[in-house]
């Protein structure tokens, strides 16, 4: 028996006008388990009525009612985080350690959020002129809209929702249709902890959904993580319809490994970077680049780790790998494999080869060697567990590669030389810098975006930049008449 998932509106779940649905499964059996309702335009109208009636409310609310919401959800969410991540593991696939972890990540965004009355304070200028004072004021947008990827459905929308309503916003989310459940379970925990209906709202959707949040006039600003050409599509979309945006893109993250490096760190740290999730992370390494003597201690150590990594359901205990999202986006990275071995790569590792449960959407590890940057295994974002090898004779080519991708979402150096590091992170054209850290994911009080093709509009994502783009800034100039020179009686002692 499926379930039948639906939106949240109102505080409600409902079903709305739309008929349409779309399948969700469990990637580790293929079994269909629900049913999504998928929004129709008339649909996003409806929802986003009830997000603008809300958010004309919570905008009066004080910040320290705000705050006290936050720390209510905040503390819902680590008390229940184990029913959440086995949510998530059972319509995404990643294991409940991955799971734990991604809520984790979430839960630092929310925690930053709860200080919104000190993040929120404006500037003050006494006297700049005679008689005259200079404030400024930050003041939420109205409605705000993220939509947010498969592979993170609880920590990428954390990213956005908990600044977005910390600043006084409603905020509709419209997640993946491949496994939306999270999303209904953070919907009840906002409501728990007592946010306002309809402050927090979640639509189910596909394509419409998505192009009639960018096109409605009431949705101020739109938030989006997922595949460059869909990135693109969602700023160019929502900007040529006034609204603020900021699209973060894909990825193809390269780790750079210089000949002194630690060869067993950099291996645990390239295995664990490449393959947990099944590779289904923006900020997954995909790219190794061997410098010079690096390469094949590092090509025969990470191969080494290869077979003794499980693969399974992600519920299993001791499982150290998932299934991938759905049966097509296996066959897809698959076919790159193959596509590597026939342009000259070395299979070093075979996926396509390793035993794995029959049922479900699992893929084995895969390790190519002698990957040069024409393949399609280096040029293309394979969202999968592939690792590409590539050598390069010197420290200088290996930054010129990677500052000649089109990706710059994250890098990553493993060295033991200071000054090789220090160059490197003052050069490298890239967001978020790693050094011997191979996922260098930021912190919630910095910020999260790369650069280049993995970035649309200037704004990164959560930390002050998250605040600062959910708000408008304002200015205000006053002038009050003295009153020892006023002409009314204002009880005030008149002295020249």
């Amino acid at each position: 028996m499926t379930t039948r998932i639906q939106h949240w509106i109102s505080g409600l779940r409902s079903d709305l006008a739309s008929t349409r649905t779309a399948p969700v499964h469990n990637p580790a059996t293929g079994e269909r388990t629900g049913e999504v309702l998928l929004a129709s335009s008339d649909d996003v109208a409806a929802a986003v009525a009830s997000a603008v009636e809300a958010a004309q409310e919570w905008r009066e609310s004080s910040l320290s009612r705000r705050s006290a919401v936050l720390f209510a959800f905040r503390q819902l969410l680590h008390d229940r985080s184990d029913e959440l991540a086995a949510i998530v593991t059972a319509e995404h696939g990643k294991v409940l350690g991955d799971a734990a972890g991604e809520i984790a990540r979430g839960l630092e965004n929310v925690e930053f959020a709860t200080g919104v009355p000190n993040l929120l304070k404006g500037g003050y200028s006494d006297q700049a002129s005679t008689g005259v004072d200079v404030y400024s004021l930050r003041q939420p947008l109205g409605v705000v809209a993220g939509i947010t990827p498969f592979n993170f459905p609880v920590m990428v929308p954390l990213w956005m929702c908990a600044n977005a309503i910390a600043a006084g916003n409603a905020f509709v989310l419209k997640p993946s249709e491949k496994d939306p459940s999270a999303s209904l379970f953070l919907a009840e925990l906002w409501q728990e902890a007592g946010l306002p209906d309809g402050v927090f709202t979640v639509l189910h959707g596909d394509k419409e959904a998505v192009d009639g949040l960018l096109t409605h006039p009431d949705v101020a600003a739109v938030s989006f993580v997922g595949s460059t050409p869909v990135a693109r599509h969602i700023y160019e979309t929502g900007t040529r319809n006034g609204k603020r945006v900021q699209a973060l893109g894909g990825a193809k993250n390269h780790m750079v490994v210089l000949p002194d490096a630690d060869v067993d760190l950099a291996a645990d740290a390239a295995v664990s970077a490449a393959y947990g999730a099944a590779g289904e992370r923006c900020m997954a390494i995909s790219v190794v680049v061997a410098v010079g003597s690096a390469a094949d201690p590092l090509v025969d150590a990470i191969a080494t780790r290869l077979p003794k990594l499980v693969v399974g359901d992600g519920a299993a205990p001791g499982t150290d790998m998932g299934p991938l999202i759905t049966a097509e986006h296996r066959d897809r990275v698959a076919s790159y494999v193959g596509a590597g071995a026939e342009a000259g790569a070395t299979v070093v590792v075979d996926g396509r080869e390793a035993d794995v449960p029959q049922a479900g959407f699992f893929l084995g590890t895969t390790l190519l060697d002698n990957v040069t940057p024409d393949m399609t295994v280096y040029t293309d974002e394979i969202f999968g567990p592939v690792l590409s090898m590539v050598r390069v004779a010197t420290y200088d080519e290996a930054l010129a590669l990677v500052n000649s991708n089109t990706y710059a979402n994250g890098t990553a150096i493993f060295t033991r030389d200071g000054g090789a590091a220090r160059r490197y992170q003052h050069v490298v054209e890239v967001g978020m810098v790693g050094i011997n850290v191979p996922i260098p994911v930021p912190v919630a009080y910095y910020s999260f975006g790369g650069w280049k093709a993995s970035l649309f509009g200037d704004s990164h994502m959560y930390g002050q930049d998250g605040l600062n783009f959910y708000t408008r800034a304002k200015v205000v100039t006053s002038r009050w008449p003295d009153p020892a020179t006023s002409e009314v009686d204002l009880g005030f002692p008149r002295t020249r």
